[in-house]
């Protein structure tokens, strides 16, 4: 296989355009504990990332890792984007080409725990890291893409019972029990969009 993957432009695209879609979604969400711009951010950062799709397909995985992560924090902005973009320049970092189920999963490990010392957070926070973490163990203990997934989705519904005990949302207290976290549900609909491409990776 040469230095560049054609799945490569496809799941950056699939990527990109799903969380296009739950803009208004994760809107909704940051707006009942947050600022209420993380759906608007992400957009932003994900239009950034299509707009240079043809440059970033072009590219061996590591680089276009690097490359997106790098939009992603100049546009997304906020708490999200420096942490997006530690997730993905990291993976790019780590990555080995072409990317194999272990690779992935290494990388992706190492990923998280650049965002967890980027954003002093651990889980059980409410915090991206619920569905990061438990998705990364997942794919590490060898489950299919499709239970990754799974997983993923049911992270991210169980941050609704939590309590809040990083950033914004905490100021909220016993309020922010009973909402879902914006950062796990973009977080879980990357995962979730990367799975049903990526199924093929041995």
């Amino acid at each position: 296989m040469s230095d560049t993957d054609p799945r490569l432009r496809d799941i950056f695209e699939a990527t990109a355009q799903a969380v296009i879609a739950h803009a208004d979604e994760l809107t909704e969400l940051d707006a009942a504990i947050g600022d209420g711009d993380h759906g608007h951010n992400m957009k932003r950062g994900m239009q950034a990332v299509l707009d240079e799709l043809d440059t970033l397909a072009a590219k061996p995985w590591d680089e276009a890792l690097k490359a997106a992560g790098m939009q992603l924090v100049m546009k997304v902005g906020g708490a999200s984007g420096p942490l997006y973009g530690t997730l993905f320049m990291t993976l790019g970092k780590s990555l080995d080409t072409p990317p194999t189920r272990e690779g992935v999963a290494a990388a992706l490990k190492a990923a998280i725990e650049a965002v967890m010392a980027r954003g002093k957070a651990t889980p059980g926070q409410k915090t991206m890291l619920d569905v990061l973490v438990p998705a990364s163990e997942a794919l590490a203990a060898g489950r299919p893409p499709a239970e990754v997934a799974e997983v993923a989705r049911e992270a991210c519904a169980a941050t609704k019972d939590m309590l809040a005990t990083k950033g914004r949302a905490s100021f909220l207290g016993e309020r922010s029990i009973g909402h879902i976290d914006p950062g796990a549900r973009s977080s879980q609909i990357l995962i979730e969009t990367i799975a049903g491409k990526f199924g093929d990776v041995k």
